[in-house]
This record gives structure tokens, sequence and C-alpha cells, in this order.
């Protein structure tokens, strides 16, 4: 099935009736195939009472007490379902009330018992929505069945994953792949008592360590490395350059001197389009005031809604950079076609910002414009130039780029001074060095992080992130300004406990902090900690504590505040939608204000707003979009926003994943060796450390690692919490938080991505093992 039953419900909205034509377009069932599967799929609804048919169209009944969740199990077979809702409660679901389900799969799940203060609610599997798992790493192994025939089983190396899978041979020697590491994928889920069945897809190596990285991560995750057959045709069928039409009926600003910065190249072999989705422009209005132009590649000209393109990118949800790997999130031939090029007709959506010299914003406005890049430079070579008086440029250098450099330096003067608002509402940035961010994937604003990164010594992007940030934080409060529906990205703030446990234990390491409220938190308050962080050795380890009071941002279709960007409401993504679907999704809804929005009460009204501008902001009391517009769009958002959040989590996982993964193949080959560290985080069972590890271009890589407590056998240690720290029962000996010691890397699982380390002593050599027969220590913890 192309589509599934999450997939197919999301097109039933409230208690409305909906037309099965209606449902094979939004589906793409075009093919008989797909149009079976949706009888069935209709039908089989219908039977459980999850939809009603009335006069050949169909109704969903929303059942008192049955939730949407999503399940995490454990390795020990209990469940518990995870609601949508924020501050929901989880719901206990016992292994034998499943139905079949598996960790990571979107439910529907019944409420059977109510829960209290002390136990959680308990219920069961009512329908799977949308199986997590269409494949699985796994081990073949052989076995004999009850007719003495020899069968081939995959065992998921995911230990949350507790079932075995029926191999069909398909062409594969199976006998070769018995105890290999393979990707199968699933052809049948588990039917009544049938064990789900597979097929090997690809044998990757006898172990992990044999396999290539980017390989466990795409089949681990299953993200997809090349398009679907129908999307590519799709893309053919598109225009390779915008019509004379389509540049009359746009904002022409082509005359002015326009600047792209892209990110540097990770494999100077590496042939693949890397699309470039914003440029610049500087345009001095008066002796105070600036424009600057942000231009954004105007990718939802190319992909139409609910076409293949539209329902692939929906699918993969963002791009995902995983090293010098990218799969995108639109095929190549359709980048090429909106990539900002220099020297050619774009479509662009032009954000114009007017500033005064302060940075502060005067007025803005929003344009549909075909625009024509005339520079375009690296960010190597834009802080290059950035840093000049440090490093002078060479005179071929000067030569080629010296018509930018007055427009460069004015844009970082101004960025400064966005900056300097930002951080007067109370924003605040994390700092680290490039070698900490070197696995993170970037996007030019605050990306997939729960805090803007800063990066001492990269001017470039610190100036292109504020910039980005201002044009997502103006599109969103245009948007919620015109009352039009849009996807927001939202970040709640932290709770007060976990920040007031997080203060305590600063005060261990003698760092006072207040909060200006008791019974809140204020991102001013996060900025204050982080300055008075940085007076302090122990800065990384205070800043990491903070980091892990934060909550996830998420995408969202209400307006609600960002906390690390200090915003009430409002704030979008926008300024990548080559990248991230989200960001196309927001460009689509402007081209509804463009094309259908309405800029007065009635056709008779002599007063009109300009929707585009600024100066509408206060002055509409009536609906901009059609009603029936606006209903469809907020329809579409509410069935988007859950699987989009899912698939950010995924993909954000994958990248952690791959860098975890080069850690631990770096880490295995240093195995025996010993390095310098800092604690960063203390339990029961032991601390973790970061080390400092140096690699062969001389720059610092900190890959983190656990001590636990078995292997401290000079002592019989306990867990003290307040201190956060291991006390030695007869030497007093401490390992705190902060603590720098050094270790020496005992084991590496490479699958796990787990460091086992051990203490080293002042001599270099690892403690005595003279208390080994204590039968006071060396017990576990854990």
């Amino acid at each position: 099935m192309e589509f599934s039953i999450a997939t197919l419900l999301s097109n039933f909205p409230d208690d409305k009736l909906v037309a099965v034509k209606a449902l094979e377009k939004k589906l793409g069932c075009q093919d008989e195939p797909c149009l079976h599967q949706l009888e069935i799929a209709l039908d089989a609804l219908e039977k459980i009472g999850i939809l009603v048919k009335e006069r050949g169209k169909y109704r969903r009944i929303f059942e008192p007490g049955v939730v949407e969740a999503k399940l995490r199990c454990s390795s020990k077979g209990f469940c518990f379902a995870i609601q949508n809702v924020e501050g929901a409660a989880d719901i206990y679901v016992r292994e034998s009330h499943l139905s079949t389900a598996w960790n990571g799969d979107r439910v529907l799940v019944k409420i059977t018992k109510e829960g209290n203060r002390r136990r959680s609610p308990e219920g069961e599997v009512r329908l799977i929505l949308e199986r997590a798992n269409p494949s699985v790493l796994a081990r073949v192994k052989q076995t004999v069945d009850r007719l003495g025939r020899t069968i081939y089983r995959a065992v998921p190396l995911d230990d949350r994953l507790l079932f075995e899978l029926d191999l069909l041979a398909n062409g594969k020697n199976l006998a070769q792949s018995i105890d290999h590491l393979v990707h199968v994928e699933i052809l049948r889920y588990p039917l009544a008592t049938s064990p789900p069945v597979g097929r090997v897809a690809q044998i990757l190596g006898s172990d992990a360590e044999a396999a290539a990285d980017i390989d466990i991560v795409c089949c681990k995750h299953d993200l997809p490395r090349s398009f679907p057959d129908a999307v590519l045709k799709a893309v053919e069928k598109l225009p390779n350059a915008p019509t004379r039409t389509d540049l009359k009926n746009r904002f022409d600003l082509r005359h002015l001197v326009t600047i792209a910065i892209t990110p540097d190249a990770a494999n100077e072999n590496d042939e693949s389009t890397s699309v470039v989705e914003q440029a610049f422009t500087l345009e001095k209005i008066d002796a105070e005031n600036w424009r600057v132009g942000v231009h954004i590649a105007d990718v939802a000209y190319y992909v139409p809604i609910d076409s293949p393109i539209d329902r692939e990118a929906q699918r993969r949800g963002r791009c995902v950079h995983l090293g010098e790997t990218i799969l995108p999130l639109l095929p190549e031939a359709l980048l090429e076609r909106c990539s900002l090029i220099v020297g050619e007709d774009k479509l662009a959506i032009s954000v114009l910002l007017t500033l005064n010299g302060a940075g502060e914003l005067v007025e803005f406005e929003i344009q549909p414009s075909v625009i024509q890049v005339d520079y375009q430079l690296s960010q190597s070579q834009a802080r290059a130039i950035l840093l000049r008086h440090e490093v002078p440029l060479s005179r071929a250098m000067m030569h080629d780029v010296a018509p930018v450099i007055p427009t460069l330096d004015q844009l970082v003067v101004l960025s400064q001074g966005v900056r300097q608002q930002r951080r007067k509402r109370g924003g605040f940035e994390i700092k680290k060095s490039e070698s900490e961010n070197q696995f993170n994937s970037q996007f030019n604003d605050e990306g997939s992080s729960n805090v803007l990164v800063s990066l001492p010594g990269h001017p470039d992007r610190s100036t292109i992130a504020e910039w980005m940030i201002l044009v997502n934080q103006v599109v969103g409060n245009h948007m919620n300004a015109l009352g039009v529906p849009t996807m927001y990205r939202v970040q709640p703030a932290p709770d007060p406990d976990d920040v007031q446990e997080s203060i305590k234990l600063a005060g261990n390491l003698g760092i006072d902090l207040q909060l200006e409220q008791e019974d809140a938190v204020l991102p001013s308050d996060f900025q204050s900690f982080i300055q008075q962080f940085a007076a302090s050795k122990s800065e990384k380890v205070l800043s990491s504590l903070l980091q892990a009071t934060l909550k996830p941002a998420v995408y969202s279709t209400a307006p609600a505040s960002h906390f690390s960007l200090a915003l009430e409401s409002g704030y979008v993504h926008c300024i990548s939608p080559a990248q991230r679907y989200s960001d196309l999704l927001v460009q689509r809804l402007l081209q509804a204000v463009f094309e259908q929005g309405r800029d007065r009460r009635t056709t008779r009204a002599k007063e009109q707003v300009n929707l585009r501008h600024s100066s509408c902001h206060g002055n509409i009391n009536w609906n901009v979009l059609p009603p029936a517009l606006q209903e469809e769009l907020e329809a579409h958002l509410t069935a988007v926003v859950v699987p989009l959040n899912e698939r950010q989590k995924e993909a954000e996982d994958a990248e952690a994943d791959l860098a975890g993964l080069k850690k631990a193949e770096l880490m295995k080959e240093r195995t025996g060796e010993v390095f310098p560290g800092v604690i960063t985080g203390v339990q029961s069972y032991g601390f973790f450390v970061e080390m400092e590890v140096p690699l062969p271009d001389g720059k610092l890589f900190y890959p983190e690692g656990l001590v636990h407590v078995s292997s401290l056998k000079d002592d019989w240690y306990e867990y003290r919490s307040r201190q956060e720290a291991l006390v030695g029962r007869k030497n007093r000996k401490q390992y705190r938080l902060g603590d720098r010691v050094e270790v020496q890397v005992k084991s590496v699982d490479y699958y796990r991505q787990q460091i086992d380390l051990v203490t080293v002593g002042s001599d270099g050599e690892t403690l005595d093992d003279d208390l080994e027969d204590d039968p006071f220590i060396n017990m576990d913890d854990d």
C-alpha cells in the first residue's frame, strides 16, 4: 500500500463527509492496484467502526477514550503509548494488548483503565495507523522446522523489536548470509499467529564494523537514497525556466547587485548539485535607513500540490545530512531548476527589510520576485573577506571579490545590530567550537538544534544566521497578523524544576545562579547564566547541563512562543524550501496570499491594504483568504504536522547515529590509549567523561564514554545525587561533575556507539586492583 492508514485518516477533518474521488486525488491513487487497496482499506475501517458510510461518502467516527499515540517499547516487552498532546499521560500497554504493533508504530489506543498519581493509565492497541519499520537491520540464523526443513530467519538487532522474520530466498544465497548483518525488507507484517515475512535486500557485512556506516544508518532509519520513477517523470515535465508571463507578474529586482553565499563543498570531487537557496541585496534608502533584501528560491513554483513530487517530499520531511552525503528532499534535476545560479533569471520570494543603523526593523514587505545573482561566494571566501584585517587577502582574490566587500561589511554591521535586538529581548546562543559541531547538519538559521549555536571565528555563519532568523520571524509574524494558517516553529519554556536542579549543580561548581521569577523560567535567565558560565573553567559542562533542560522545538499549527529565540509567537521556517518540507509549505501559503488574498472587506469597499507590506498589520478585520481555501489549508496543515515532526526527529536521529558511528570508529582504533577529559554526568552506575582526542590534522574532537562504577576497584563508591558525585566510602575520593580526569579506552561497541573507559592514576597507570576481592567493592550499582 503506497499510503498508510494514518495518511488516509488525516483526510477526514472533524465530522465531515469525504468523497472517495477526493481521497483518490489526495492520496495520488491513479492505477488499479492503488484504487483497489483504497477500497479494501475503506471497507475495513468501516467494519471496525472507524469510518461510517453515508450517501456514498465516508465520515470518521471519533470514539471516546481512543487516542492517537506512538509506541515506545522496551527490550523486556512492555510498551508505553506516547500521545501527541503535550502534557498528556503516557499509556501503559501490556505485551498481550499490542495487537502485533511494534516499537515506533503510530497507533490508536483505547484506554481501558484510568491512571492516577502513582500509576499510568492502561490501554490496548485498537488500530495500527502507520508502521515505523518497513525494514530492519538483522542477523540471519539457520534453523529447522517441525518437518525437518531448513529455514532461515532474521533476528533484528534492535532488541526492542521482539520478533523474528521468516526469510524468502528471493534469489539470495541465504546460507552465505548466516550470522551476517543484513538489511531485511518486510513483505508481510504479523497476521494472527503467522510470523512476519521478509526478504534480504542487502548483505551489509559479516558484522557492523565490516559494513559501511552510511549503509547502516540508511537501513536502520529506512532512508530512501533514490526517487521513485513517478517522481522523476513528473520532474521531466516541469518547465526548465520561468515563462515570460511568470516574470511579468513579479517584482523585478534584477537591477540590484545580488550576492549568494553557499556552503563549502564537503568533498571537492562531489559533483552532485548543491542548491543555492538564499541571496542578498543591500540598498541605502536615506541617511538613516538601509533596505536588506533576503531572496529565497521559489521552490513551490516547481512543486505542484498533491503531485508525486509533493507527496515524496512530504514523506521525506527534510533532507538528511550524513557527513559528505546528503539525502535530498527533492530530485537533483528540480534543484537545478530553482537554484539561484549566477547570471540566470530566477524566481524568488523576496523579504525586503528596512532597518535603521541600530539594526531595528522599521518596516518590511514580502514579494514574489525575479532576481539575478551577480556574485557567488563560498562561506570560506566570505569568511576570508570578513577576517581580512587579521589575514590579508591575496591579490588574486582581492581582485575577484573587491566589488562585494563594502556590501558584505555593511551586512555584518547591520547583522550585529539585529543580534543586539535579539539579545535585548532575551535571546541567547550556546558557544561551540567547530570540531564540536563537525558532525551536526547545518542549516542557515538555528536549524534542527534546540538553541542557536555560535561558532567563534566564523563571522560568515553568524551573520547569515541572524538574517535568516529575522526573515523567519518576519514571515511568521506577517502570516499571524493576516490570520492565515501556517506551520509555526515553537519551543516551550523549560520546566522550572529541571532548571532548579541545574542551578543546584552549578552551585556545586561555584556558580551562583538565580531566576528572575521563582515560578517561571525566562529566556533572559538563560542569557544571564551563559554569561556567568563564560568566566568558569567548567563552561562546557555547565552549558551542556543548561542545554539539557531545553525542550525540543517542534512544528505546530498554532502560534506559540519560541524560548531560545525569546519570541512570544509567530516564528516559522521558510528560508530552506528545497531542504525542509515545512519551509516549502510556508512558501505555498504565501503564494495563496499573493494570488487569492483579499485586500479589502468587500469588493465595494474603497479602503484597502497592502497584504504584502507590514503597514497592513492591525488594519484587517476580515478573512484574507476565501473561507473554503482557509478551511482546506487548515485541514492540510493539521494532517501533516504530526508526521512532519516525526520525520524531523528521524532525520535528527539518523544524523546523530552517523556521528556516533564515526566517533566509535575513531575510538576503536584508539583502544588502550589514555586521554584527558572532563566529567559531564554522574549516575549511580558510573560517570560520563567527555574526552579531548587529537585528530591527525591537529584538531580535537570530543567523544563521550562511561566509567562504570564496577571498574572503580580502589573503594566502594556511593552516589550523592545532590552533589552529582560518586564518593569513596573509605578513602573519601570523589568523582564530581566538572572534574578533570584521565581515562583509558577499555573497549568500544561500534554498533551501539558505547565507549567503556577506566580511570588512570596520576602515574599514568590504571587504578590499583588490591581491593578486588573485598566483598563490599565491585558491586554493580546499575
